[in-house]
Formats: C-alpha cells, sequence, structure tokens
C-alpha cells in the first residue's frame, strides 16, 4: 500500500497541482496587497480620501466611526467596503488567468501536431519492424 502511495504522489499531475496550489496562494496574497495597499487608497483618494474598509452600515448595537470600533463593541454591521475590496481582487485575480490561459492556449495553438498513424500505416510499419528483425 506504501509504494502505490508513493507512486501515486510521485505522478506528475499530482505534483504539478501541489505546485500550482502553492503558486497560487502566493499569487492571491501579491493580488490582496496589490488591491489592498495600491488600488484602493487611490480610489479612496479619487472619490473623496474615502478609506474602503470602514465602508459599513451598523444594522445593531451602538454606532461607532470605525469597524473596527464596532466590532469591539458588538454591533451588527453590513461591511460593503469590504465586500468592495474582495470583488476588486477576485476580478484581479480572474483577468490575470484569463490572460494566462489565452496565452498558454496560443503557444499551444502554434505547435504543429502530428496525426496520429492510420491503421493501416501502423500495420504497415509493423511489417516493417518484422522484415528489419529477420527471420526468428
Amino acid at each position: 500500500m506504501l509504494d502505490n502511495f508513493k507512486a501515486f504522489i510521485m505522478r506528475g499531475n499530482v505534483v504539478d497541482l501541489a505546485v500550482g496550489v502553492v503558486i497560487g496562494a502566493a499569487f492571491g496574497k501579491i493580488v490582496s496587497s496589490l488591491v489592498d495597499d495600491v488600488l484602493m487608497p487611490l480610489l479612496g483618494l479619487g472619490v473623496g480620501k474615502v478609506k474602503f474598509d470602514n465602508l459599513f452600515v451598523t444594522l445593531s448595537g451602538p454606532a461607532a466611526a470605525t469597524l473596527e470600533e464596532a466590532k469591539k463593541a458588538g454591533a451588527l454591521t453590513l461591511n460593503y467596503g469590504l465586500l468592495l475590496n474582495n470583488v476588486i481582487n477576485f476580478l484581479i485575480i480572474a483577468g490575470a488567468l484569463f490572460v494566462i490561459v489565452r496565452v498558454l492556449m496560443k503557444m499551444k495553438l502554434h505547435e504543429k501536431a502530428v496525426p496520429p498513424p492510420t491503421p493501416s500505416e501502423a500495420l504497415l510499419a509493423e511489417i516493417r519492424d518484422l522484415l528489419k528483425a529477420g527471420p526468428r
């Protein structure tokens, strides 16, 4: 059983998947930082010095100036600013993946596909190989 598990893990597609997950997690952190630390402050400055992290509506509980204060006070809040951040994160990641897949598809289209041999060609190749091998 251990040998079968080792063979399963060492197959190329499992290792490729593991590498893809690790790179995807790192890419997600980079995109989150880009959105939270660069894009949202610039967007907030452009629309009147708004900090999107603090855009919320208090549904119940004491009113607060910031989301952090509202959470400390135990207020129930609707955090639409955080949703906006996550939507922008998603759009950037989806756009980047779209570009990557598109480039890979173009590279694949440019490769010359060798058509598989027809049954008669395969049979002729087998006869040729038998004749080359000589009598048995």
